[in-house]
C-alpha cells in the first residue's frame, strides 16, 4: 500500500471514516493507483475545495484565518445593529462573522423589498416634500388667522378691531418665527 487507508487518513485529519468516504466519493481526495490515499495531496485538495465555515478547527483550537478589514468595513456595524457579537476593533473578522453579516443584510434587504411591495414604505424625497408642504400650509393658515379672527375677538372684548389684529399678528408671527427654528431631521 503506497498511501494511507481511510481509517488512518481519518485519524490524520480528525474526521470519521464515513466523512473520509464521502470526501473520496466527492473527489476531494487524491488516490494512488492501489486505492490508498495520498495524504499531502489530499490535504491540499480538501483545503481548496471545502468551505472554511464548515471546516473543523484543529486539535489546538486555532481560529480561522481573519478576513481583511478593508473588505468587510461594515460587518461589525451590521452585527452590532442586530445585537450579534461583533469583532473587536482591529482584531479582524472571521469568515463565519462575515457570512453571518451577509445573511443579516440579505434578510434586511428581503424585508425592505417585501415592505415596498406591500406599500408599507414611502419614498424619502416624497415624504420630505409632503412635510414641507404641510408645514407651509400650517404657517400660512396661522399667518392669516389674526385678520380673520381679530374683529370677532374685539367685539367680544369690547376693544378696537385694528388694535386687536395688530396684537394678534405680533404674537402669531413671534410664535411662527420660533417654530421656524426647529429643523426636522429625516435621517
Amino acid at each position: 500500500m503506497q498511501g494511507m487507508s481511510e481509517r488512518r487518513y481519518g485519524a490524520h485529519v480528525g474526521l470519521s471514516r464515513g466523512a473520509i468516504q464521502k470526501a473520496k466519493s466527492a473527489g476531494r481526495l487524491v488516490l494512488y493507483a492501489d486505492g490508498s490515499i495520498d495524504a499531502a495531496a489530499s490535504d491540499a485538495r480538501r483545503a481548496a475545495t471545502t468551505d472554511p465555515a464548515k471546516q473543523r478547527q484543529d486539535s489546538a483550537g486555532a481560529k480561522m484565518k481573519p478576513v481583511p478589514d478593508a473588505a468587510l468595513s461594515a460587518v461589525g456595524d451590521t452585527l452590532r445593529e442586530n445585537g450579534l457579537a461583533a469583532p473587536i476593533t482591529g482584531g479582524g473578522t472571521t469568515f463565519l462573522q462575515a457570512k453571518t453579516a451577509n445573511e443579516v443584510l440579505k434578510a434586511q434587504e428581503r424585508r425592505l423589498r417585501l415592505q415596498k411591495m406591500k406599500n408599507e414604505l414611502i419614498d424619502r424625497s416624497r415624504a420630505i416634500a409632503l412635510v414641507f408642504r404641510l408645514a407651509r400650509e400650517e404657517r400660512d393658515a396661522w399667518a392669516n388667522w389674526p385678520a380673520r379672527i381679530a374683529a370677532l375677538m374685539a367685539a367680544e372684548l369690547g376693544t378696537e378691531a385694528h388694535a386687536m389684529q395688530k396684537a394678534l399678528e405680533t404674537y402669531v408671527r413671534a410664535q411662527l418665527a420660533e417654530l421656524a427654528e426647529v429643523a426636522p431631521d429625516f435621517r
